[in-house]
């Protein structure tokens, strides 16, 4: 059998380049780190707490002058089994991402605690409202005059 090139058939045109991707510059301060160790999550949880229909928020001030924002996701055995556990944290964490950049302080810690059930089945955009109110809520004004 011969090679197509030899047959004298053409080759199909290669398809146009496609435009190069364009880079969005993010300011390492506004991408939230994900906090690891035990004492992060006892010191956001020692703090202001929101809680909502589909998670809980706890939140707290570091007030340490460094304006990084860091995130943590928590959902406990009550939530299901691990496979329940791992949707849950991922669909808080697909939340996290869209909601933060806008809403987020700097300088602050955010804890989302997964809720059973309701985590998991609750429509993404409630998931999303409810995020959003919950930041509203944490840093508004508290009576005592502390933002």
């Amino acid at each position: 059998m011969t090679p197509p090139e030899a047959q004298g058939t053409r080759q199909p045109a290669e398809a146009p380049a496609a435009p190069p991707a364009v880079s969005v510059c993010v300011p390492p301060d506004c991408i939230p780190a994900v906090m690891k160790t035990r004492p992060e999550f006892l010191k956001a949880a020692s703090a202001r707490r929101q809680g909502t229909g589909s998670f809980l928020l706890q939140a707290r001030d570091r007030r340490d002058g460094t304006t990084a924002v860091q995130i943590g996701f928590t959902a406990s055995k009550k939530i299901g089994n691990a496979v329940a556990r791992n949707r849950a944290k991922r669909r808080l964490r697909e939340a996290a991402r869209a909601v933060l950049p806008r809403l987020a302080r700097p300088g602050w810690d955010y804890v989302l605690v997964a809720r059973p059930k309701a985590t998991i089945t609750r429509p993404y955009a409630d998931l999303l409202a409810d995020l959003e109110t919950a930041l509203a809520s944490v840093h508004a004004t508290r009576s005592g005059g502390q933002p």
